[in-house]
């Protein structure tokens, strides 16, 4: 519950901000931009899970809509308000190891090793204060940005060579061995289901913007997005106390104005 509390102040702080920005625009330039688009990139994600799981990142796609409300130019920064809804591939994927650092060997020939992703789709929706400084309308601006994201599941899928349940927890099985030769006896993950289909978080990045009059503004942006919710339950009868994410994100953005101020000093 603490979490919950925790990013209703940061939404509620974003706000209020840029409530209290829009109430005294006329210290700064006043601006009622606003711009839509699309976005693409790629996500790199893992998941915080306490006792803690040997990770690699796992690789997946991020596509969506963006829009911007530009509301003003405060001294040399420039204050907006940016909104996303996005799909987007999560998940993790394990490090078999065994107590050497060395890959788990499927077979005793050791041609295919042990392996084991979770792959999660979920739409995301990041609402972000931004400050940028640079060019609006013609050159290059840089900018950084955040603020809460939240999470809705749509599916998941898990990609394996070995049989995660009987693993797990039938001795008779033949895969069972593998539970002995891994570094790490944290294998619950591998079988238990989505627990929690809502994920919420905060995100935040930094990133450079060129703007052309005519054809757009495009974006590049590096961003981090740090999950406050948890996969499965972490109660004391439960396997982990946290299981949460952490995503980082290359994603490119192009936008076109549907409103624009009309200033001839902007530049």
């Amino acid at each position: 519950m603490s979490n919950v509390r925790l990013i209703g102040r940061l939404i509620i702080i974003c706000y209020l901000s840029f409530s209290v920005s829009a109430a005294f625009a006329q210290v700064g330039d006043y601006r009622t931009d606003f711009a839509v688009g699309v976005n693409g990139g790629y996500v790199m994600s893992s998941v915080a899970f306490a006792p803690e799981v040997p990770q690699a990142q796992l690789g997946g796609l991020t596509a969506g809509v963006s829009f911007r409300y530009t509301c003003e130019k405060y001294f040399s920064s420039i204050c907006a308000i940016v909104g996303e809804v996005n799909y987007a591939q999560a998940g993790w994927k394990e490090e078999i190891l065994d107590r050497d650092d060395q890959p788990v060997p499927l077979h005793t020939d050791g041609s295919q090793s042990l392996r084991y992703e979770r792959r999660i789709n979920y739409v995301q929706i990041p609402v972000m204060a931004r400050m940028g400084w640079g060019r609006e309308r013609r050159g290059f601006q840089f900018f950084a940005q955040i603020g809460p994201q939240l999470g809705l599941y749509l599916s998941d899928k898990a990609t394996t060579n070995f049989d995660v349940r009987q693993s797990a927890f039938n001795p008779a099985s033949p895969d069972y061995q593998y539970r002995g030769l891994r570094s790490s006896n944290v294998v619950a993950q591998d079988s238990l289901p989505i627990q929690y289909k809502f994920d919420y978080g905060i995100a935040g990045g930094a990133g450079v913007e060129y703007s052309h009059p005519r054809l757009g503004h495009f974006l590049l942006e590096g961003r981090y997005y740090f999950g406050l919710g948890n996969l499965f339950g972490n109660s004391k009868s439960d396997v982990f106390g946290k299981s949460n994410f952490g995503q980082i994100v290359i994603k490119a953005t192009w936008l076109f104005d549907i409103i624009r101020t009309k200033n001839d000093k902007i530049k």
